[in-house]
């Protein structure tokens, strides 16, 4: 995965998410076949239901395109801008499907690379996640983890790298407990890298109702803050997604 092909994004959210695409093909065939049988009035709700949700379907597709195959997201230049030491020692945590760890070991070469995954098959119960682990199995110097504690000792790691993967713990209390460990295994002057979605305006716009699964803006601020953490910088790659850089102590990047 350290070379991305053109439409490796958007075919992966097609290929792992193919069901619900399957499911609005089909109702939309159904429609079309009892459309003569139904009153005027229906027909034409109908059809606008469905103008509606292709229009949907397109535009949360065409955005993520865009986010995932032409933004830059996978260029991760926030951690170029502050890698200083070319043998830092790195933490990557995901949970269940992991397309950064490759990319940063392959851009620093000398870094130590530490891979921790805390996918739990009982609680992330998503179709999506297990299709994506067949798919691209984990690396088989991956550790699994938990959320609530990481085998590595206090200030170990130069800089942790979660990307697009704390949303998944949803309960508050264990996230909080996530980012106090996340902040105990990384070095005072060290760095915790946060990329995901916001539940804001822009994600409801690309997904919808989809983006109830994301997290708030204050959300992640009152986690970060109960965690001990400080966010020294907050960085835009789209409008979309956001990197949130944060640290126990230290000064402003």
């Amino acid at each position: 995965m350290t070379n991305r092909t053109k439409y490796q994004g958007v075919t992966n959210i097609i290929r792992f998410n193919w069901h619900f695409y399957m499911l609005a093909i089909v109702a939309v065939l159904a429609f079309f076949l009892i459309k003569t049988y139904l009153p005027f009035l229906l027909q034409q709700i109908g059809i606008w239901a469905i103008a509606v949700a292709v229009l949907t379907i397109v535009i949360s597709l065409a955005i993520s395109f865009y986010i995932y195959d032409r933004s830059g997201l996978y260029r991760l230049s926030w951690l170029d801008n502050d890698l200083t030491n070319d043998r830092a020692r790195i933490l990557t945590v995901n949970a269940g499907f992991d397309e950064t760890s490759a990319l940063i070991a392959a851009k620093y070469p000398k870094a130590q690379i530490t891979i921790c995954d805390f996918y739990n098959p009982v609680r992330h119960t998503e179709v999506s996640i297990k299709r994506a682990r067949k798919a691209y199995p984990p690396d088989p110097g991956t550790i699994p983890v938990s959320t609530n504690h990481l085998p590595f000792p206090d200030n170990h790691f130069d800089k942790t790298v979660a990307v697009l993967s704390a949303h998944e713990i949803r309960n508050e209390a264990e996230r909080i407990a996530f980012f106090k460990e996340l902040k105990r295994v990384t070095t005072p002057s060290g760095h915790i890298y946060v990329t995901e979605h916001l539940r804001d305006r822009y994600n409801f716009f690309a997904y919808t109702i989809g983006f109830l699964h994301f997290h708030a803006k204050k959300t992640w601020l009152n986690t970060f803050a109960r965690a001990g953490l400080v966010v020294q910088q907050e960085i835009k790659t789209t409008p979309f997604i956001t990197t949130f850089i944060l640290q126990a102590h230290g000064n402003t990047l």
